[in-house]
């Protein structure tokens, strides 16, 4: 492995630890030249996955991607980086397990926008406009109404009656 800072090849592995769902191997190393600390995620080479896009053109599955567009969705809100490698690695985890060699742009897409929805409604509207390419802000408010519907649907089955 290389190191990022000095680029020496030499290093030492001072920590391993597999994620939760035991998929990545997370890996603290230690230069051996400049003595800096970086960190390193093994994985299993699979098959090329195959995503097809809305114009039906194919290209490489990319988690970098899902999390790429995470990431702009999520700016300036409380999620750490941490949360959303680990919410990529789901939806990463989720495609591979119900798709055999590609998988629809759009499919992707709602399985973000399920994680989003989840985690951070601010950060879900901004994918959503985006993703669903809100054409007016009718659309946009629809999709707003939406969610307070969701939300104040689970707070009424929570409330205790009578």
């Amino acid at each position: 492995m290389r190191c990022p800072f000095c680029k020496s090849v030499e290093d030492k592995v001072i920590d391993s630890r597999a994620s939760n769902d035991q998929a990545v191997i997370r890996r603290r190393r230690e230069c051996l030249g400049c003595e800096r600390r970086f960190t390193t995620y093994e994985r299993i080479e699979e098959i090329p996955f195959r995503v097809v896009k809305k114009d039906g053109t194919r290209v490489p599955f990319d988690r970098q991607k899902i999390l790429g567009g995470m990431l702009r969705a999520c700016e300036k809100r409380p999620i750490s980086v941490e949360t959303l490698e680990e919410v990529t690695s789901r939806i990463e985890t989720k495609v591979n397990e119900m798709f055999e060699s590609e998988v629809s742009s759009r499919v992707i897409g709602g399985f973000v926008m399920d994680e989003l929805g989840k985690l951070d409604h601010v950060a879900y509207v901004r994918f959503a406009s985006v993703y669903r390419e809100f054409k007016d802000v009718s659309q946009f408010l629809d999709e707003l109404k939406s969610i307070l519907k969701r939300e104040q649907d689970g707070k009424d089955s929570t409330t205790p009656t009578g």
